[in-house]
C-alpha cells in the first residue's frame, strides 16, 4: 500500500491499488454471471459475489505445488496457496485464466501439463483482518504436470514447495506453520470428502 495518503481514512490508499483498475465478472449463487463489477469493490466491505478459480497443480507422484503468495498481495499475504488462483475476465473460460496465470505466475506453460480440468466448484465467505473480503463461486482446476520447471514471478510468488497432497490433508497439524489460503482449504477438505 501506497504511503503517501494523508487523508486518514485509508481510502486514498485503497484508490491507488492496482485492483482499483480491473473488474471481476459478479455472478449470482449459480456462477450465473451478473455483469461485471469493480475488483477493489468485490474485495471490500461486505464484498460483492464474484466468479474466481483455484489451480491445483500435482507431480506424477500426486504430491500438490504449493506457491506462497507475496508479501504485496492485499489480501492473504504470504499464505501458502492450491498454486495459483485468481479470476476470469468477462469473456474468458475458467481454463483459459487458469492458462494465463500459470504461465504469469510461475513460468508454467501449456505444454507442460496434461488434462487442465474444472472438478469442483463451491461458494465461500472469509474476511481478512481489516483489510478486505472473499466473496467467491470458486471454481476448482486440476492438472498433472509432466515437466516440473518452474520460474516463478517475485511480485506474485514468495516460494513453492511440493507437499505430498493425502499427507497434507490428514495431518494438518504437521503443517500448522504454513498459513493456508481459506479457499485452498476449503477445496481440499471437498476433495477427500467421503
Amino acid at each position: 500500500m501506497s504511503s503517501d495518503d494523508t487523508s486518514g481514512d485509508g481510502l486514498g490508499d485503497d484508490l491507488q491499488h492496482e485492483n482499483a483498475g480491473q473488474d471481476v465478472i459478479k455472478v449470482d449463487a449459480d456462477d450465473n454471471a451478473l455483469g461485471t463489477v469493480n475488483r477493489l469493490d468485490a474485495h471490500t466491505g461486505d464484498g460483492i459475489r464474484h466468479r474466481a478459480f483455484t489451480s491445483l497443480l500435482f507431480d506424477q507422484d500426486d504430491n500438490i505445488l504449493l506457491a506462497q503468495r507475496s508479501p504485496d498481495k492485499r489480501l492473504w499475504d504470504t499464505h501458502w496457496d492450491g498454486t495459483v488462483a485468481s479470476h476470469p475476465v468477462e469473456g474468458q473460460s475458467q481454463e483459459d485464466a487458469t492458462r494465463q496465470r500459470l504461465e504469469e505466475e510461475l513460468g508454467v506453460t501449456p505444454d507442460q501439463y496434461d488434462n487442465l480440468r474444472v472438478t469442483d466448484r463451491f461458494e465461500y465467505k472469509r474476511y481478512y483482518q481489516n483489510e478486505g473480503v472473499e466473496h467467491e463461486v470458486c471454481a476448482v482446476l486440476k492438472a498433472t504436470l509432466v515437466d516440473t520447471t518452474l520460474d516463478p514471478d517475485p511480485e506474485e510468488v514468495a516460494g513453492v514447495m511440493w507437499v505430498p497432497y493425502e499427507r497434507l490433508h490428514e495431518h494438518p497439524r504437521w503443517y500448522r506453520q504454513l498459513r493456508l489460503c481459506p479457499w485452498f482449504e476449503i477445496a481440499m477438505r471437498r476433495d477427500f470428502q467421503d
